[in-house]
């Protein structure tokens, strides 16, 4: 490889690891935000599920191990040092195979996944009284906010425990349609209604979440895309700097 092609080489992969510094930070944030967020559906899983707080846990660390990495791979790509360069490149394939390994399960697993979420949702909606300021008010903050109710229904609010065991017409106060006649809005709590016709949502959220997850799967989709192909070329750049500094060192040494 030419002066000019690893000085082109070495510099792209300088701004590669600068971004790749960027993306790192930008996915510890996220994990950050998973796991200290309380006014989103990801609260009200991770109050009932250890799972969210692994995934943030780990999140966080593939976040910090990504900044570790292009921190390093700039080192080792402006000051040309081949330890580097190799390690940051086994680096990035067992992270690449972990991104890969971590799909695969995901798609296998998403009905089990689906389901115990399900479970969780129900859960907390029959046992919810208010005065939880994390999962239920997080949850009236979703109903609120998407305009919906319940997980499947406003049908799965008749077996909340206070709602079953009450002589009035209860419903929950996030449900509230505000296009329709009724009580005063309020954003959490139960409240109650004096005819029989509620005025609440018939949309359940998890008609919502499904709805948005089709409506951006292709930007989710290539997201990942792209982050596999500017992993792919962080590889390819890295072994071919570490390959050109192999070659010019054999050249500087003195031939008898």
């Amino acid at each position: 490889m030419g002066k000019g092609c690893t000085t082109v080489t070495k510099y792209f992969l300088f701004l590669f690891n600068l971004l790749f510094f960027v993306f790192g930070a930008l996915i510890m944030g996220f994990g950050l935000w998973v796991l200290f967020d309380k006014e989103s559906f990801i609260a009200v899983l991770q109050e009932s599920s250890d799972t969210v707080k692994v995934a943030s846990y780990i999140l966080i660390g593939v976040g910090s191990l990504s900044m570790a990495m292009g921190f390093f791979g700039c080192i080792g790509a402006i000051y040309e040092i081949r330890c580097l360069l190799g390690l940051y490149f086994t680096c990035l394939l067992l992270i690449f195979i972990a991104q890969v390994t971590a799909a695969v399960l995901i798609y296998i697993q998403r009905d089990p996944l689906k389901h115990e979420m399900s479970i969780i949702i129900k859960g907390m909606i029959v046992n919810y009284t208010g005065q939880n300021k994390t999962t239920e008010h997080a949850w009236d903050f979703i109903q609120r906010t998407i305009k919906c109710c319940g997980w499947t229904g406003p049908g799965n609010w008749s077996e909340n425990a206070l709602i079953k065991n009450s002589t009035q017409n209860l419903y929950s106060c996030s449900c509230r349609n505000d296009t329709l006649p009724g009580t005063d809005v309020k954003e959490f709590g139960l409240c109650e209604n004096l005819s029989p016709q509620l005025p609440v949502y018939e949309t359940g959220c998890i008609t919502s979440v499904e709805k948005w997850l089709l409506d951006n799967c292709g930007i989710i989709l290539g997201i990942c895309v792209g982050v596999a192909i500017v992993e792919l070329l962080g590889m390819i750049l890295s072994m071919c700097l570490c390959k050109s500094v192999v070659q010019e060192d054999y050249t500087k040494v003195p031939k008898y």
